[in-house]
């Protein structure tokens, strides 16, 4: 089936024209992240019962449990994501083979999930679920760039990511809803249907490079856009020759950087600023993920669907605004935005202190009370919108003008792998986050918890505004990078 749809053949495949169209690949793409996540948030709010239920588990291990199961996701996710990059680089000619395989492992997940009824099952599953993420995130925007280019990269990926956000939003509330009203049999129902969709759309996207070898008109294409962009590059490169001499690496002296050659620009402040940042925004949404629910009990009396509809401001402002402010990244630039969404983080998380202060407390009724903890977190889900696509579109932008400068070394651009280390930075800010945010609300209070994580964003507004963005020209004489 693979052969048929993705190599050259006498006559092209039907419907190949919208089928390697950019919308097409941008959507399946999307929806792949998209279902990843739908399914991590769908089983969430279940597994207190079904360890309780169908493991029966004693109370009192009900919590290590649930925590061990969600630390063997982002593992799994962190541990897959660099082989997933390295893999995908290898099989570059089509990343659609290693794309669907992720899949498979997420449907074996949710089988052994639906049936499973012993914690060492619930763990592989939850292994594999990390894993098929793993790979969904790294050959995901891989296939995404090649499609739209670093030109359209922050707006592309401000959708995707408002895309993947209504995921995140609305899971857990349809898990907990889903398995109050029908049980076991909904929940999982609802999880391989969706795994069917996604599974179908993966099968039916065909890549623009593999499409220029189906069609005589899209080969045409994709001449005229190599010729085009041959010589813009050519013109750049003339243009900017002596700051370009500052990406020149040294050849690969070590077995393993002659093997990675990514390595050796790991060492660029810009780039590392850039995966700082998806840490960062991973961090902050782990954090909350962890303390929102426990606020929402302890403040208002909320149940768990109460607690996730508090979700609704955080991820509803993320949603709305993506893709505006990824359409800023590409106009404006990076620096500018990753500065403003961290600066716009520190006041909205500094105040989210008055949803716990007594003298706030006391002059407001039950109903401005909820209203004003809401409202703060809608102003925190603007500000997480900003820092959405710097850190993706400016890692892109270093690691082209790596490849640029050094063919040789490179070979292709290593967009894979460049993404497989952000996708295992991301997981582990998933794992860093709750764990520090609940540690942190138990020792010093909500309040002084989220002062830190102001603190943390303002540092990481200085790195933004020193290293995000940088100008050929305004390098320096910071020397060559080589191993």
């Amino acid at each position: 089936m693979f052969k048929s749809m993705d190599r050259s053949s006498s006559s092209p495949p039907k419907g190949l024209k919208w089928r390697s169209s950019t919308y097409f690949i941008v959507f399946t793409v999307g929806m792949g992240a998209f279902t990843d996540l739908f399914l991590y948030g769908l089983i969430v709010p279940v597994l207190p019962y079904m360890l309780k239920d169908r493991v029966n588990l004693p109370d009192s291990q009900i919590q290590s449990t649930v925590s061990n199961l969600l630390a063997i996701y982002a593992g799994a996710s962190m541990a897959s994501s660099p082989i997933a990059g390295i893999l995908a680089d290898k099989c570059s000619d089509s990343r659609k083979l290693p794309f669907v395989l992720g899949l498979v492992m997420l449907v074996f997940a949710t089988v052994l999930l639906a049936v499973g009824q012993s914690v060492a099952i619930l763990a592989v599953a939850r292994f594999l679920q990390g894993a098929s993420g793993g790979v969904v995130w790294t050959i995901g925007l891989a296939i995404v760039i090649e499609t739209v280019g670093q030109e359209n990269l922050g707006k592309t990926m401000g959708t995707v990511f408002s895309f993947v956000s209504v995921a995140g939003l609305f899971s857990p509330i349809l898990g907990g809803l889903l398995y109050a009203s029908v049980g076991y049999k909904g929940v999982f129902g609802l999880g391989i249907g969706l795994v069917v969709v996604d599974f179908i759309l993966r099968l039916l996207m065909v890549e623009k490079k593999v499409a220029a070898k189906h069609s005589k008109v899209h080969l045409s294409q994709a001449n005229a856009d190599d010729t085009r962009e041959v010589t813009e590059r050519t013109q750049l490169l003339t243009h900017i020759s002596t700051a370009y001499d500052r990406y020149r690496l040294s050849n690969p002296g070590s077995r393993i950087t002659r093997a990675l050659p990514i390595l050796l620009i790991l060492r660029d402040p810009g780039l590392l600023t850039a995966i700082w940042i998806s840490f960062m925004q991973a961090f902050l949404l782990g954090a909350f993920d962890a303390t929102v629910p426990l606020v929402s009990s302890e403040q208002f009396g909320f149940n768990s669907l109460k607690a996730g509809l508090l979700f609704i401001p955080l991820g509803g402002a993320d949603f709305l605004f993506g893709p505006v402010f990824g359409w800023c990244v590409d106009r404006y630039g990076t620096k500018l935005l990753s500065v403003l969404g961290f600066l716009a983080l520190i006041p909205t998380l500094a105040l989210l202190r008055l949803s716990t202060d007594a003298s706030v407390i006391d002059k407001l009724d039950n109903a401005r009370h909820i209203a004003l903890y809401a409202g703060l977190l809608a102003a925190n889900g603007i500000g997480l919108a900003v820092i959405n696509s710097p850190s993706i579109v400016e890692a892109g932008n270093i690691v082209e003008k790596y490849y640029q400068a050094n063919e040789e070394v490179f070979k292709q651009a290593p967009y894979a792998q460049l993404y497989g280390i952000s996708s295992m930075v991301f997981s582990g800010g998933l794992t860093v986050g709750p764990l520090l945010a609940g540690h942190l609300r138990e020792r010093i209070g909500y309040g002084n918890m989220n002062a830190v994580l102001a603190g943390i964003c303002a540092m990481t507004a200085i790195l933004a505004a020193v290293f995000m963005g940088r100008r050929e020209e305004d390098l320096g004489e910071e020397g060559d990078l080589d191993d």
